[in-house]
């Protein structure tokens, strides 16, 4: 008896250990989010007031009128946002047919193909960056709309999620039966398998987005023409400075979030499938 009263004793000081760190976690996670929305809302000069105010005082609007009507914040918000949107559609078609290729159909040379596409999961990108910028130029397809997608149309961590997935969730009968029934092969990829990819599919819209739209090596390589700045790029030209424009900085943050936001409300209950199904089968 004592040694079962003991035995739960100590789950729920385990389980109390567990359920504070994650709230420790997660107000570490907020703390800069918090403080940029507070931030947003200050005169410049209260930013850095000690000690320092959680609450705004005097509340002001001016930093994003300043942003929107003094700076191109609505050009930076554009251009980061189509190629974001543009990206991740065309990632997550191309990686769902080469995941599903890798997957379901034997050819010469595709345990091969396949080592070396994910091997280079590896390779940091800052390592392929200067060789892919220099064949672009050289082929004429340097243009910031197009070039800016590039690393995003076939990444090797989708195409090996979509390849994972498809081997778990796809059962080769249901295939055989289509094929017996005269569907085409990409009448089969259509109609069967990315209806049954749809979480694993949400996961990888929100991974996808969220890399093309944070990315800031890339853009700062490419592009040299400032209509044409991505947000990242665009809020670095305001932290760089010489006013140092933190007010300015703190006001496009919170407004650069909001697509992130919104993508995850739309794609919530596919990315939570997705994530539980991967770890129920993985």
């Amino acid at each position: 008896m004592r040694a079962s009263v003991r035995s739960s004793a100590g789950a729920r000081t385990r389980r109390g250990l567990l359920y504070l760190t994650l709230v420790l976690l997660l107000l570490a996670f907020l703390a800069p989010l918090v403080w940029a929305l507070s931030g947003s809302f200050k005169p410049r000069g209260d930013i850095f007031a000690y000690p320092p105010k959680l609450v705004p005082d005097p509340f002001t609007l001016h930093n994003y009128r300043a942003l929107i009507e003094d700076q191109p914040f609505a050009r930076w918000f554009v251009m980061s946002t189509v190629v974001a949107v543009v990206a991740t559609v065309v990632s997550v078609f191309v990686c769902a047919l080469a995941g599903y290729g890798f997957a379901k159909f034997r050819f010469a040379g595709k345990r091969l193909l396949f080592g070396v596409m994910f091997s280079s999961l590896s390779i940091p990108f800052a390592v392929i960056l200067v060789p892919l910028f220099v064949i672009l130029v050289k082929t004429g397809l340097g243009s910031p709309w197009f070039a800016l997608i590039v690393p995003w149309v076939a990444p090797a961590f989708g195409i090996f999620m979509m390849q994972q997935y498809i081997v778990q969730s796809v059962p080769d009968s249901v295939l055989e039966a289509a094929r017996i029934d005269g569907a085409s092969e990409f009448g089969i990829f259509r109609r069967i398998v990315l209806p049954l990819l749809r979480p694993s599919l949400g996961a990888l819209a929100v991974w996808t987005f969220l890399q093309s739209y944070n990315s800031f090596l890339w853009p700062l390589v490419l592009v040299s023409d400032s209509s044409q700045y991505t947000l990242p790029l665009g809020l670095q030209t305001l932290f760089v400075s010489e006013q140092r424009q933190y007010d300015l900085v703190m006001a496009g943050a919170v407004l650069a979030v909001l697509p992130a936001v919104a993508l995850f409300v739309l794609l919530r209950k596919q990315l939570l499938e997705g994530l539980s199904t991967g770890a129920v089968k993985g």
